[in-house]
Order: structure tokens, then sequence, then C-alpha cells
């Protein structure tokens, strides 16, 4: 069933989740803000394709220690990938007992958070640290991009991949905006750092900015972009969010004393560490 779920706030959203008996919600770690009493919380290091449902009985080679076997390597696979995303390690599980609950959940940046619902016949991807949190039958996976995709596109290099049925919320920096590709030719261009989360079927790429000449170099070092765009293609949804992790830690940085942008724009920045 669809989660009960309302959205509320304006520069810093949250999202009240109201919760049938029995019906569990998921989230990342540190996304979780508060709950009734009625309502449990269980840490697990599985997401709901492994180890989030009760194992199924049987006989024969796969019961017994091999099916837990299999299970463990499954976490342990998860765990590996997510660790090697920079993703949380693990998931904070609520349940309501009893009658109905409420949680909430938030992101970590001033911004805007939106609910995307899944019928099973398309799956969502969103940039790292984008999830907070989802119904028990929505999974959770790590999409690594293509190496020369990755490596040319630094944020773009891991994506959150959401498939099943239900409810998933996600949260941006900044405000939102809602595009198809295919209202605009087909393609769009944008920042790598503005992208939040795509349809299945968009085509997700990352192209250099302009040539090897003197135009390209200008934009690549006065531009304030690097030498790369992502590139969107396709028919389907895009959600792109008006403030980037990078734009954001530069702000705060000048404002400390220290602006490590400076007039040169985004080739020779240096990340806030």
């Amino acid at each position: 069933m669809t989660l009960k779920q309302e959205i509320v706030g304006n520069a810093m959203q949250m999202a009240v989740v109201n919760l049938g008996p029995g019906q569990t919600v998921y989230c990342e770690a540190g996304k979780f803000l508060f709950k009734t009493t009625n309502v449990t919380m269980e840490t697990r290091l599985s997401g709901p394709s492994s180890g989030g449902q009760q194992p199924q009985s049987g006989g024969g080679a796969g019961g017994g220690m091999g099916g837990m076997l299999r299970q463990a390597m499954g976490t342990a696979m998860q765990v590996g990938q997510r660790a090697l995303a920079g993703e949380s390690l693990a998931f904070q599980y609520f349940t309501a007992q009893g009658g109905e609950g409420t949680v909430g959940f938030a992101g970590v940046l001033p911004g805007e958070m939106r609910a995307l619902e899944l019928d099973g016949t398309r799956a969502w991807f969103a940039e790292k640290d984008a999830f907070v949190a989802a119904e028990s039958t929505v999974d959770f996976g790590i999409a690594f991009q293509g190496g020369r995709t990755g490596m040319k596109g630094g944020e773009g290099f891991v994506l959150e991949k959401f498939t099943g049925y239900g409810t998933v919320i996600i949260a941006g920096a900044g405000n939102f905006i809602d595009l198809n590709p295919a209202d605009f030719g087909g393609r769009i261009e944008v920042d790598t750092g503005c992208v939040v989360a795509f349809e299945e079927g968009i085509q997700y790429g990352v192209q250099r900015v302009g040539g090897l000449n003197r135009q390209g170099i200008m934009n690549a070092v006065f531009g304030g972009e690097g030498l790369s765009l992502a590139t969107l293609e396709g028919n389907g949804r895009v959600i792109l969010q008006s403030l980037t992790i990078e734009s954001l830690a530069n702000a705060l940085k000048k404002a400390q004393g220290g602006d490590k942008q400076g007039p040169t724009g985004g080739l020779f920045s240096t990340n806030v560490g």
C-alpha cells in the first residue's frame, strides 16, 4: 500500500510518515528525526532485498546452514557495495505496533524533499546521499556508472537505484525542478552536481565542456563548471536541484575567509576537507 506521508517545511523540509499497524519503513542511518512510542526501531546491515524479509522455509540443500550462509554472503556484498560507494553501512527499520504510528525523517542539507511512487515497471536512479526513507517493499541498491563516465563525471560515478513497489523519499539541496528531456529536443546538459534523480530509460552521461581550443579552455577555467557537463537523454522524468554541494561548500569556505574557488572558477577549485 502507498505510504501515507506529508512533506512539510520550506528551507529545510522534513517528511512525516504515518504507518499503519505492522507497516514498516526504513531509512539511511542519520536521516531519522522522531517517532511515536509504539513504533519500534531496529538497525540492520541488510537491505530489504536480502534479509529484510523472513527467509523462506524449505527442505533440501536450499535451507538450513546453506541458506543462512547465502543470506550472510548477500548481506556482506551489500555492505561492501555501500562502503565502496561511501554510503551509510546500516539501515534503520521502523514498524508500527498495536495501531498507527508516526515517524519523521529529513535530509542533511537545506533543500526540498520528494516522494516518488514506484509501480514495479520503472526503476529510479538518484545521486549519492539523496535517499532518505522508503517502504520495505522498495529495494535499495547501488549502480556504478561506466569507468569513462565515472572518471569524467565525479558526482555521477555512484548512483542509488530504487526498484520494486511503493514510496521512496529523496532529498536534495535548494529548490527542485522537474524536466523531461523529450520536451527540449530529447537532450539536456546540466552541471554534474545539479542532478538529483531520474527515471529508468533516461540515458545519463558526461561530456567535455567545449573542445580543446581557446573557448573551451575559457569555459573550463573561468566558467565555473570545470571540464565536464552531465547529459540526460530520452523520455522520462528528471529532477534537478538549484544548489550544488560544491557551491555550498565554497560559499561557506569563502565566508570563513578561505575562498577555495577564486577567480578561475571550477577547474582549479578544491574540495573542502
